[in-house]
């Protein structure tokens, strides 16, 4: 890999996390509203995804240039694990604050979002032999694997990580739609929340096709599976999104049906990385290059929507927390254009 462009890769996580930090930053230096408190702790927030991200860009490309050493093993993974546990605990900081609706949903969106961290930084974990992928892809189906390889008990470990976090989600969410029909910040805490476990149902596809292609345990059935998964999950998030929209004229079904739909472009963004992983392994995929237009998409999709809910915005206040949300999301999914091209490049020997 080129270095300037192995520099820009890893320079995007840091760009879009500081945007996300800064956007946050500014809108908390608003007015002291419920708006702009949600809106700020959630931006601020998705800078923690950005960062895990970086973590997984500098683990790979390290090994593409070949500086990676026992340093690097063991700092990033942790740096990222640190500002995933720290993010947990500020969310659950927020909910202890009360039951207002501005405590509610901040608080589990950012815990939520901690979840993801979480589990983004297991990407970085499991890629830590990255360079064995594109050696096993090479061997006949039934060879031993490249040498190297991390035992199968780490293996397992490292798939638990997304799992346990998928799992907390959805049951802390649906605790929270139980509460959902008498307390509108339950409503809106319990769909988001249930919508960020979805990324972390999607990062578990992403981990087990890492992990079990590193262990050159990958086979060409299983494909399928993890990719239709993330299809699947990416297609629930906008329809529940849609319907959520559609479900009623309150306002306070504005803000999770619109961050729903975001939340399933970024779905669709980690989709580029399991579908180019699966489809490269021991096969030519001529489009594989073409394949990180997936993540520029979706987060194009995230930034034009939030465009016209900002214009919304002139008709109700109920359009301010998602107009800024998903532009934050769109700087996750552009953040993953960057992973994904990084994918491409070691999968492809360039």
């Amino acid at each position: 890999m080129n270095y300037s462009i192995s520099v820009l890769f890893r320079l995007i996580p840091l760009a879009m996390g500081a945007i996300c930090l800064g956007l946050g930053l500014y809108v908390l230096d608003g007015p002291p509203d419920a708006n702009h408190f949600v809106a700020g702790h959630v931006l601020v927030s998705l800078a923690a995804i950005c960062f895990a991200l970086f973590t997984t860009a500098a683990t790979i490309i390290r090994q593409l240039t070949k500086t990676y050493n026992t340093f690097w093993l063991v700092m990033l993974p942790l740096l990222g694990y640190i500002v995933g546990l720290l993010t947990i605990v500020w969310g659950l900081d927020i909910i202890a604050r009360g039951d207002l609706p501005p405590y509610v949903v901040a608080g589990h969106v950012v815990f939520g979002v901690g979840l993801i961290t979480l589990c983004v930084t297991t990407v970085a974990a499991s890629s830590s032999r990255f360079t064995l992928i594109p050696l096993n892809s090479g061997r006949p189906d039934g060879e031993p694997g490249a040498p190297g390889a991390y035992p199968a008990s780490v293996g397992w470990l490292l798939i638990a990580v997304p799992v346990a976090c998928s799992l907390t989600g959805y049951v802390w969410a649906l605790g929270l739609l139980a509460r959902g029909a008498d307390d509108p910040g339950f409503y809106v805490a319990g769909h988001v929340l249930f919508g960020l476990s979805t990324i972390c149902t999607c990062l578990i596809a992403l981990v087990a096709t890492v992990v079990r292609q590193v262990r050159n345990q990958y086979r060409k059935s299983e494909r399928g599976f993890w990719i239709w998964l993330v299809i699947v999950l990416g297609l629930a998030d906008i329809i529940f999104g849609i319907a959520v929209l559609v479900d009623s004229p309150a306002s306070f079904h504005v803000a999770p049906g619109l961050i729903l739909i975001g939340i399933g472009m970024i779905c669709f963004s980690i989709l580029s990385k399991v579908l180019l992983l699966g489809l490269v392994w021991r096969a030519r995929f001529a489009l594989a290059n073409r394949v990180p237009i997936l993540p520029v998409m979706t987060a194009l999709a995230c930034l034009f929507l939030a465009a016209f809910v900002f214009e919304a915005g002139d008709l109700s206040a109920a359009y301010f927390i998602p107009a800024r949300v998903l532009v934050g999301l769109g700087a996750v999914c552009f953040t993953l254009f960057s992973i994904v091209s990084i994918l491409e490049a070691g999968t492809s020997g360039d």
